[in-house]
């Protein structure tokens, strides 16, 4: 989420107001601003994802909950110390959260372990484990629409006769101790990105959000209409009319079973109705296509913890399997390929197959990645039910990503064109008559240079380096991982090195490398990655012969507060994933709307953003899709580029040799080694387009109003990327909803 304070200010429309009151006592809202903690409870794109969705839900008056974890410790805060990653607790609630309201008379039970017992009455789940959900609720306000939405996340508390039954041999203490165990659930999060870990913890911390969530949603339905607590509805038949379940991944997929356990085993509804529900309230938003992210649960461990769920998924998968093997008698190996549950070694649920199964809409997150789904990842499925996959391209909110964190920019353009492209985001097509207009060329440079100025005195205080404002500010932040490609970034980075240090003399456009991002601290390359950076870093920023045309800065601890300053400040927006790895992406739509060119791959949301904009107006390189896919079949051999390529060979040279290291000069073996032998993301087959883009980079920089020209133009064509439009299509495509703009009165003046 980040920070709160000024995003509020901003949707009451009180900014300016708030900043005189502070200014006249005396402070500096800014110094304020920046003494606040980033709520940063999630990993990467797919949790700020989310927060933008939020603010657009409310924005569009849709009666919208996000529901989470109230995690104890969120992704950890990196410090980078000798060059390496090291992690620390991210202990955010330390000086407390004045945003949250506890709801302690909301609180629910939610039920682990057990065993089933089947009675003339129904199943039966007995003798489990009990932890209570404490909810936290936080306000999502509308950009001035009057309009206040609820985030609400929970947290897990021992109930008061936790373990104390089961000793009555006496050890009190002991059992009281043990409450932490179930406290354990909300403390941390997994700090996985696109990659899946099958930890227990990690399931229950699954299952509370889903358990909690449920229990939440159907409290609400029963009651709802009658304007009271009491449950009151008893018929579940309208339930899918009021309610939609909109699974973001596949971590909430235990929603699919809960709510069939609920229905069934509780409320007593036949199994048939119940799958009917339920299919037609879930819906399944998938966000990755990488094997290694999709959840794969082992049976085991789920007939521990869950054993009424493992039969109720067992039951969906045989109806499921019965029904393909009707349409497709004796294909079966269709069946196994189609089947929740994966036999082998050991035996596992496929959490992403149980969401299509369960789910009356299925959508990727921009259109190359919700073709690929249908093509690759779930063929048969697409094959079985066509009329369920559909396509939602990403978007973000352009409240705090212009307007809160680009204030020049914004005030330019409304200027201009008014303030209605705030909440109408196409409304910047209104910009485009401008794009060769002398003045308005002129003002988009000035922003672009006060925001450059800023953020370089940023990083002397805060890094101690002094960068050049004039040079290229070149930035890769996002999670570091081997498909996003930092590697590409870094040979590119030496070669530039390796030039200057051959020709001194020769003219060059001075660059300032930014690369920022965590890595998961069990993946051990992407930690190398991070090493590799700093250490180029150390030997390009010390070389006197470089001076101010080179420098290299890895951006600490990236995180929501530090890309609101990055962002604005950007020349060149990497975004040079593998074709097909890459599901959207939303950095790249931050950067375009802020008035940064895209280097890029045609990966994602980069398709969409490249026909928007003019495939002439984004630096576009490298393999697509189909020549990935036939470099595979062929075989991807990184030998035959690193032969061919003398200033690639020099690079990886170096880096081997340690150059780079030259205290430990073995330290980049397993870079190079992977590099060489074993890159799934074919990094050497790409660096030759990359480096001719990289050329025409530096060709149009050279010409600054030619450059701003397509800058204007990439603003201008950014509308599409807004999140108000991603949510409008969900709403309508999915939902079954209306948005609205109207405004509702404020609260001082009396309702009809």
């Amino acid at each position: 989420m980040g920070r709160t304070l000024q995003n509020t200010m901003v949707n009451l429309g009180l900014q300016n107001a708030c900043d005189e009151a502070i200014y006249q006592l005396g402070l500096d809202l800014e110094e304020l601003e920046e003494i606040e903690e980033d709520a940063g409870l999630g990993n990467g794109g797919l949790g700020r994802l989310a927060a933008c969705f939020l603010d657009s839900m409310a924005t569009l008056g849709l009666a919208a909950y996000g529901y989470g974890i109230r995690y104890e410790f969120g992704i950890f805060n990196q410090k980078i110390v000798n060059g390496w990653q090291v992690e620390e607790a991210d202990d955010w609630l330390r000086y407390g959260n004045p945003w949250e309201k506890a709801r302690p008379e909301y609180m629910l039970p939610v039920h682990f372990y057990g065993r089933i017992e089947h009675t003339p009455d129904g199943v039966k789940w007995l003798d489990t484990q009990v932890v209570l959900a404490m909810p936290y609720d936080t306000p999502v306000p509308g950009y001035k629409n009057n309009t206040v939405n609820t985030m609400r996340l929970w947290s897990a508390k021992a109930p008061n006769d936790f373990k104390l039954q089961d000793f009555n041999v006496g050890d009190y203490i002991e059992a009281v101790l043990d409450r932490n165990l179930a406290e354990n659930i909300s403390r941390v999060l997994y700090p996985n990105d696109n990659f899946f870990e099958g930890k227990e913890l990690r399931l229950k911390q699954e299952y509370f959000v889903v358990a909690a969530t449920l229990q939440d949603i159907i409290r609400r339905f029963k009651s709802s209409k009658f304007g009271c607590r009491d449950p009151v509805r008893t018929c579940f038949e309208t339930f899918p009319d009021k309610v939609a379940i909109q699974l973001n991944d596949t971590h909430p997929a235990l929603s699919i079973p809960e709510l069939m356990r609920i229905l069934v085993d509780v409320e007593k509804v036949d199994w048939d109705k119940a799958w009917e529900i339920t299919k037609k309230t879930c819906a399944y938003t998938n966000h990755t296509v990488l094997p290694e992210a999709l959840e794969r649960w082992p049976v085991s461990m789920f007939e521990k913890l869950l054993p009424r769920h493992l039969d109720i998924i067992y039951a969906i998968n045989q109806q499921h399997l019965d029904h393909v093997a009707a349409l497709f008698p004796g294909d079966v190996d269709r069946l196994r390929r189609m089947s929740v549950i994966e036999e082998g070694d050991c035996k596992r649920i496929n959490m992403a197959h149980l969401c299509v199964i369960g789910s009356h809409a299925i959508n990727g997150v921009a259109r190359i990645h919700s073709e690929i789904v249908k093509q690759t990842v779930f063929k048969d499925f697409y094959e079985l039910e066509p009329e369920k996959f559909q396509n939602k391209t990403n978007g973000i909110t352009p409240r705090r990503w212009l307007l809160l964190c680009n204030p020049g920019l914004a005030e330019t353009i409304v200027e201009k064109i008014g303030e209605g492209f705030l909440t109408d985001l196409s409304q910047l097509k209104k910009l485009l008559p401008l794009v060769s207009d002398e003045a308005f060329i002129r003002d988009v440079a000035k922003v672009k240079q006060e925001n450059k100025l800023k953020f370089a005195a940023f990083l002397e205080k805060e890094y101690k380096v002094k960068v050049n404002p004039a040079s290229m500010f070149d930035v890769h932040v996002k999670r570091i991982h081997e498909y996003k490609r930092q590697l590409l970034n870094c040979l590119h980075t030496i070669a530039l090195y390796n030039r200057i240090k051959k020709d001194p003399a020769k003219a060059m456009v001075p660059r300032t490398v930014m690369i920022g991002g965590k890595a998961a601290p069990g993946y051990h390359m992407a930690k190398m990655i991070i090493k590799l950076v700093t250490s180029i870093g150390d030997v390009v920023n010390n070389d006197p012969v470089v001076g101010d045309r080179l420098k290299v800065i890895f951006l600490e601890n990236y995180r929501v507060s530090l890309a609101e300053k990055v962002i604005p400040a950007a020349d060149l927006s990497q975004q040079i994933s593998t074709a097909g790895t890459e599901a959207s992406g939303t950095g790249n739509m931050k950067f375009m709307l802020n008035g940064a060119l895209t280097i890029g791959t045609m990966d994602g949301a980069n398709v969409e953003m490249a026909e928007e904009a003019g495939t002439e107006n984004l630096f576009i390189f490298g393999m697509r899709v189909e020549d990935v896919e036939a470099l595979d079949r062929k075989g991807y051999n990184a030998k035959e580029y690193y032969d061919h390529l003398p200033e690639l060979r020099q690079a990886v040279d170096q880096i081997g040799s340690g150059f780079f290291s030259p205290k430990d000069p073995d330290c980049f073996r397993d870079i190079v080694n992977m590099l060489m032998y074993h890159d799934r993301f074919k990094v050497f087959a790409d660096y030759k387009a990359y480096m001719q883009c990289q050329a025409q980079v530096d060709q149009l920089y050279r010409d600054p109003k030619e450059w701003t020209k397509k800058v204007i133009k990439n603003i201008a064509c950014s509308g599409k990327f807004s999140s108000d439009r991603t949510i409008t299509e969900y709403a309508r495509d999915i939902w079954g909803a209306e948005p609205s703009d109207l405004q509702i009165p404020p609260p001082n003046i009396p309702r009809d």
